[in-house]
This record gives structure tokens, sequence and C-alpha cells, in this order.
């Protein structure tokens, strides 16, 4: 806008006010009328142009906050009429509204955006009001779910379905929650979170649910699946050479019973398939017994374990050992002082079968090294690191090697590392493993 020009012409025009009023006093002094009359005359026109000439300023810029108060921002104002100081302001004014616009066009646009997104995704979303219980923003989703029609106010579930409501709306899920909610002919089991923000003088509260039968019911028919298929592999295995050798066995005794003289069974070999039949067999029920272990790990003795006093123990079980194999190991802790809420056995369970399996990875390079390490991340979680420079996994298998008795080991169970990942998740912690085959593998326990 043209501020100096303004300001130029509003100096001069108090500047010949002041020399008018100047005038018309000298004009009285002298006692010359007829001049008093016509200075008056030009001092009451300047006065009256003054007042018009600020008052003009004022008008536009009262029009354009009242067009703001009400957000009216669709007006326009002349550019091409009036005097220029006008016009530069007008061209300022239409200058905000074209911003305004341009700015309201993008958020409603991310508005519209956004709001077509979470009508899309199968998880429930409300927003109310706290106080009134009134519905700020529902997605259909939340509705489905619940087996409730689209409603204004929260009210309307507490008067069809009370229970419902309150475990919805009146308990609070700072965490994420599961539970199992009954609806008209079915029970559903939901994940369900909460927040409260604040808006201006209002309270809100944000609930997400999410329907995770059908989650839990895939996951777990394919956990199934893979399971039985293992197990049926395993246990066709061992059944199909006992039944053989058992129905060989029985038909030798069949003839030597029916004609003894014609039969050439010898008690050893009757005593060896007896004996190939009992060592089979305690392999299942080896097997059925690891298959156990897998379940039996569900409850944690939680106690607060220096990491340093961990790692002497699996030091003082593991060190003389494995390097009897000539392979070098090194514990590394970054501070004496870290602690960890752990089951202290469970872990150095964990831990040593990291190690084994290390070692194992190294068993055919002359210069294995095995790393033990023990570090504070930046987002404050400690990490325990089992390094090695062995022969690394393939990448084919690499995704393979926690679900349960998978073993790329000719003599492996195939549940150690199923077992440590179970370890980590009832600790709420994570087991991550990064390797390269041919260089080596990094087993990392996140607590």
């Amino acid at each position: 806008m043209n501020y100096n020009g303004y300001i130029l012409k509003l100096f001069f025009r108090i500047f010949l006010l002041v020399c008018t009023i100047l005038a018309f006093g000298y004009s009285i002094y002298i006692d010359k009328t007829a001049y008093s009359i016509l200075i008056s005359i030009g001092l009451f026109y300047l006065i009256i142009n003054t007042y018009t000439f600020v008052k003009r300023r004022f008008v536009a810029m009262d029009d354009f906050f009242e067009a703001v108060k009400y957000r009216d921002f669709s007006r326009w104002f002349p550019e091409d009429r009036g005097p220029k100081d006008i016009r530069f302001l007008y061209t300022g004014f239409n200058e905000i509204n074209r911003t305004i616009k341009e700015i309201n066009s993008q958020n409603q646009a991310q508005y519209v955006y956004l709001q077509k997104i979470l009508e899309m995704v199968d998880i429930g979303i409300i927003a109310y009001n706290l106080e009134s219980g009134d519905v700020l923003w529902s997605n259909d989703s939340f509705g489905e779910i619940l087996d409730m029609p689209s409603f204004k106010n929260i009210r309307f579930v507490e008067n069809r379905k009370p229970e419902l409501f309150t475990t919805i709306f009146e308990t609070y899920h700072r965490e994420p929650d599961s539970l199992s909610i009954a609806l008209q002919n079915d029970s559903i089991k939901i994940l369900i979170s909460d927040t409260v923000f604040q808006v201006e003088a209002d309270a809100f509260k944000l609930i997400v649910i999410q329907n995770i039968d059908d989650t839990l019911n895939k996951n777990e028919s394919e956990s199934w699946k893979k399971l039985l298929s293992v197990m049926t592999h395993e246990i066709m295995n061992s059944i199909t050479p006992i039944s053989s050798l058992a129905d060989t066995l029985q038909m030798n005794l069949k003839v030597a019973i029916e004609k003894p003289k014609e039969s050439h069974l010898e008690l050893e070999d009757l005593s060896a398939g007896i004996k190939t039949i009992k060592n089979r067999s305690e392999g299942l029920l080896k097997f059925a017994k690891t298959y156990r272990s897998l379940s039996k790990v569900t409850h944690l003795n939680l106690q607060r374990t220096r990491v340093s006093d961990l790692f002497d123990n699996i030091q003082l079980l593991m060190q003389p050992s494995i390097q009897a194999k000539h392979i070098a190991i090194e514990f590394k802790i970054t501070s004496s002082k870290l602690e960890l809420d752990i089951d202290a056995h469970l872990i150095e369970q964990v831990l040593i079968n990291l190690i084994l399996n290390a070692v194992d990875a190294c068993k055919n390079k002359d210069d294995a090294k095995i790393k033990v390490s023990a570090s504070q991340n930046t987002n404050r979680a400690i990490v325990l690191k089992v390094i090695d420079n062995g022969s690394g996994i393939p990448k084919d298998i690499l995704e393979n090697i926690f679900i349960p008795f998978f073993t790329s080991k000719a003599t492996g169970s195939g549940i150690g590392l199923s077992l440590c990942k179970q370890i980590m998740l009832l600790h709420k912690g994570r087991i991550i493993v990064k390797s390269i085959e041919g260089e080596g593998s990094v087993f990392s326990l996140v607590f």
C-alpha cells in the first residue's frame, strides 16, 4: 500500500489547516472582517476535506474487518477506482482474501481427504463432547462393529445398550486393551483405546476400536496349519517305519509259530527290531515333550537384575567350552549400571541359546569370533546383542527361523528360537535378527 504517499498528503492537509487557522486569527486581530469570512470558509472546507480524507481509510478498514468478523472472504474491493491510496489498500485486502481462500480450500481438501480415508478403514473411530455427549465425528465402521445405527449423541447407546455404553464410553482405556463385547446374537473380541483432547473450552474424547476376531481367527488358523503340517510330517516320519517294521516282525513271528521248521527267525533280529521300535517311540515322546516346552512358559518371576551379573554368570558357564573349540568370545557392557526387570533364568536361557547357535555358525571359521554386548540406545531402551562372524543365515529361510519346529540343522529340534521369541514377548520386548550369508549374524534383544 502507498503508506508514504498517504502520510505526505495528511501532513500537507494538517499544514494547510495550521496556516489557515493562524491566518484566521491574524485577520481577526487586524479587524479585517471580509478576510476573516473568506478565510473561515476556506478553513471549513479544509476541515471537511481532512475529515473525509482520514475517514475513507477507516471506512475501508471497517468494511474489511466486518467481512473478516463474519468470515466473508468472498468480498471483492474495487482496485480500479477511487483515490490512489485507497486503491492500494483495496489491493492489499483482496490479496489477503485470496490467500485466506486458498488456505481454506487446502484445509477443506485435506479434511475431505482425511474423512474419506477414515471412512474407508475397517477401524471404528468416534469423537464426542465429554460434557454434552454430542458426537463430533464418527465413521461408518464404528456403527458396523457395534451393530448400531448412526447416532448424534452417545446417550442413544446408553438407552439401548447400557452395558455396552459403560464398556465403550464410560471406561477409560489409556493403553490398547482387548476385550469381548456382547452384541445381539454374538460376542466379538475388540481392541480399544481412547484419548481425551481439548478444543478451546470443550473437552472431547476420541475412541478407536477394531474387531480383531477375524484377524485372530485367521492367524490362529494359519498357525494351526503350520503346526499340524510340521507335526504330521514328524509323526509320519516315525510311524511309517515303525508300522512297516512291526508288520515284518509280526509276519516272521507268525511263520515261526505256524511252521517252526521252515522259519529262520533269529532272536537277535527280533531283539534288534524291537529295539528300533523302542528308540523311535522314545523319539516321538521326546518330540511331544519338546512341543510341550513351547507352551509351558507363561509366568515370569521378574527381578531387578544387573546386566553385568547376568553376563558374568553366562561367561562363567559358556566361555571354557567355547574357547575349547578355538572360538574367541567377548563380553562387553557400555555401563556397569545397566539394569533390567527380567526373569533372569529365562533370559539366561535365551542368551545361551543364541550363543550356542553362534558357536554352531562359526564351527568352520578359522578366525571365529563371538561378541555379547549390552548398551542403551537413543530411546533409552536396553539392547543385548549376540554377534558372530559365522556362516550367516540364507535369505530364503531368514523369515522362517522363529516358526516352531522349523530348523535347517540335521539334529535341531526347531524350537530354540521360537522359545526365545516367546520369552521376549512375555517380557514385552523384541528379538531382532540381521544376517548376511557368509559374513555373520546379529541377534538383538530389545527391552
